[in-house]
């Protein structure tokens, strides 16, 4: 009778943390798996779809749920970040989708590559395939360098989606090339990049002599030329 008792009072704890559990993952439960991926720019499949249905559930997102990471996943996740304090990226990394309810857990990788992870890989992708898609391939590099190069310098953002979407530092942004999925050649110049290939030697700056409006830009010292970019530090 003892030990009954001891049960009903098992139970009747279980049951009542069970109901607590369940206010406190509010509407919707996590999804019962782990992935190691990210949402940005160049991912498609499931897991963007599932983070495109919590998005239109919860009235962020107002686009298709096609699975298809395009310019209104992006901008419902930059709102769904600033909503609830996390780093405004746009970027559906693991504390975006754990926020979302989709548990996650971090790639684990031995290079810098690696660490640095897919999100970044493709953001660098994206503003190289944006800006200097058709230039030679030496030059689509060193566009990514330069990018690489303001993250680790002081006067710039530190992180390498604060530096793409610093206002007014890149016209592919603003006029949404950017938002263009990145072809295979932008793609490998990123991971050369972000190998540590500098074909510029520490660039911060490039632009087109043909089409710069600027006066400033031509306070730059020009340290190299490649096709129709010149690159320079101060």
């Amino acid at each position: 009778m003892k030990v009954w008792g001891k049960g009903v009072a098992w139970c009747c704890m279980l049951a009542l943390s069970l109901c607590l559990f369940g206010h406190t993952v509010q509407s919707f439960e996590p999804q019962a798996q782990t992935v190691a991926q990210f949402v940005t720019w160049g991912t498609r499949g499931e897991l963007v779809q599932q983070t495109q249905q919590r998005l239109k559930d919860l009235g962020f997102y107002r686009g298709t749920v096609d699975g298809i990471f395009g310019e209104k996943t992006y901008e419902a996740i930059l709102e769904f970040q600033e909503v609830n304090n996390l780093t405004p990226d746009g970027i559906a990394g693991t504390a975006t989708l754990n926020a979302l309810g989709i548990i996650t857990e971090q790639p684990s990788g031995g290079g810098s590559l690696e660490n640095l992870g897919e999100e970044e890989l493709m953001l660098l992708a994206s503003i190289i395939h944006g800006e200097a898609r058709g230039e030679p391939y030496e030059g689509q590099v060193a566009v990514g360098a330069v990018v690489l190069n303001r993250v680790e310098n002081e006067n710039f953002p530190d992180t390498i989606a604060e530096v793409i979407f610093q206002e007014g530092a890149f016209d592919a942004v603003r006029d949404k090339q950017f938002y263009l999925t990145p072809n295979e050649v932008a793609i490998q110049a990123a991971k050369d990049a972000l190998s540590g290939w500098d074909p510029v030697d520490g660039a911060l700056y490039y632009w087109n002599p043909a089409t710069a409006t600027s006066r400033w830009i031509w306070s730059i010292p020009v340290t190299h030329t490649i096709g129709r970019h010149v690159f320079g530090k101060k």
